[in-house]
């Protein structure tokens, strides 16, 4: 892998593209103007929204490479790293790309929004793919952001481009709504594989040699990010991933007080809790009841 480029700032950006810098913390490129793109992977310091319409090669966007489909927008946030690694370059390229600095939006309602946005820590390959109407969505948004930024800066300036971005934002959550649900065939498929994850998982001796599955680790096992595979599973079933392993966990604690004579604390271990009281706290907050008490119930009954 060639060296890293490293851009800080919006500026540092232009330059590489040999473009004029019009507002230190906020930039829009139309490729179309750009002659030459040389092929490099960059360290972003600045959020990036890429719409590429015309770009040749794979792009390295983190462990992942991704082949663009027109009509795709893929978001960046600061500290990630994407890019082409070929060494190569992409003569008159097409498509375009809205950065902004978090300095731009600190202080800011929507600088407290961001967290919600998490399609920014999506992988390249959990890109959003737009309807005609939805790309002219986009294009509407830039080009009231483009618009102010051949504005003369004043006062207004900032507010009026944060309010744009935002609405731009909030566009792009509703898209992604949709693409989760027109996906659902895929996104089913997710979720069997998911459930088939927990069942392995708690039929091996992973519980007790690693604990309980993180979010983070079954994603990871799917293929997924962690923050696209926990929407996904919170648009399909109403219930966050980290509550749907609990009561994963949860419905094999109960199969085990009822089949064994183990203890509660020795199911706890087996399942993957360090500590047996975070299980009787768990299973209080799924169940309505203690481990022992649901255990006296199921004999009762």
């Amino acid at each position: 892998m060639g060296e890293i480029l490293d851009l800080k700032t919006i500026h540092d950006y232009n330059k590489f593209l040999g473009l004029e810098t019009l507002n230190p913390l906020v930039g829009f490129v139309d490729f179309s103007k750009v002659e030459v793109l040389k092929h490099r992977c960059k360290c972003f310091g600045f959020y990036a929204i890429f719409l590429k319409e015309k770009i040749h090669g794979p792009i390295t966007y983190g462990r992942s490479k991704y082949d663009y489909q027109e009509g795709t927008l893929v978001f960046i946030a600061p500290g990630q790293v994407g890019g082409i690694n070929d060494n190569g370059e992409t003569l008159h390229p097409q498509g375009y790309a809205l950065l902004f600095h978090p300095d731009l939006i600190r202080g800011t309602s929507l600088a407290h929004k961001m967290k919600d946005y998490t399609f920014f820590s999506y992988e390249a390959n959990e890109a959003l793919h737009m309807s005609e109407r939805e790309r002219q969505t986009v294009f509407n948004c830039f080009n009231e952001i483009q618009e102010e930024l051949r504005h003369v800066i004043d006062k207004h300036s900032r507010s009026i481009i944060v309010s744009n971005i935002e609405v731009l934002l909030n566009h792009c959550l509703r898209f992604y709504d949709r693409q989760f649900a027109t996906r659902e065939a895929i996104n089913s498929d997710v979720l069997t594989r998911f459930e088939a994850l927990l069942g392995s998982y708690f039929d091996s001796t992973k519980p007790e040699e690693l604990g309980l599955p993180s979010v983070a680790w079954c994603a990871d096992q799917l293929h997924l990010s962690a923050n696209y595979f926990g929407d996904l599973v919170k648009k399909q079933t109403g219930k966050s991933a980290i509550e749907y392993i609990h009561l994963a966990v949860i419905s094999r604690v109960k199969d085990r007080l009822l089949e064994t004579n183990k203890t509660v604390s020795e199911i706890a271990y087996e399942v993957g809790f360090q500590y047996p009281h975070h299980l009787s706290r768990l299973f209080k907050k799924v169940a309505g009841c203690t481990p022992n008490e649901y255990r006296m119930q199921g004999k009762i009954g």
